[in-house]
């Protein structure tokens, strides 16, 4: 299978790529994702060794801070099915799960962050998911040239 390229997207008070890099051999379940479309991402095309950048939202500035990698294709979020967890949902059960997740690994944290405004002013980045109106996705597919020339401006 061809190599997929993902911007996830999270909020630092929630967990940061600092966080990340501080979990057991620097990998983790990405879990709590609650949007149908998303959710049929991680179940469906997230798959081992793609290629992740990781975008801190809802902060100040936003923007994409490193690079992860899928190292587990998707499967059953367990959060769904802990009644104590705040990603808990009652309609999701282990014999007919809802939501799915993958697990990641922490690749690269960059030397500075790529903020929004930079990546909507990049006119090789037009074209990209993130920067089109009304897209708020946690999970969306990005090209891998728009992968590349992030990479390049965060280095």
């Amino acid at each position: 299978m061809k190599k997929k390229y993902w911007l996830v997207k999270s909020e630092p008070e929630a967990f940061s790529i600092d966080d990340l890099m501080k979990c057991n051999n620097q990998t983790t379940f990405w879990d709590g994702v609650r949007n149908y479309q998303a959710r049929n991402y991680l179940r469906d095309e997230c798959k081992i060794g793609d290629s992740l950048l990781f975008y801190h939202s809802n902060s100040e500035p936003t923007g994409v801070v490193g690079i992860c990698e899928v190292v587990k294709n998707g499967y059953p979020d367990f959060t769904a099915f802990d009644s104590d967890s705040k990603h808990f949902d009652e309609k999701s059960v282990p014999e007919n799960p809802t939501w799915f997740m993958v697990d990641i690994k922490f690749k690269k944290k960059f030397a500075r962050i790529v903020i929004l405004d930079e990546i909507k002013s990049n006119v090789k980045l037009k074209n990209m998911k993130l920067v089109q109106r009304g897209n708020r996705l946690s999970v969306m597919p990005i090209e891998k040239e728009e992968f590349d020339e992030i990479v390049k401006m965060g280095n």
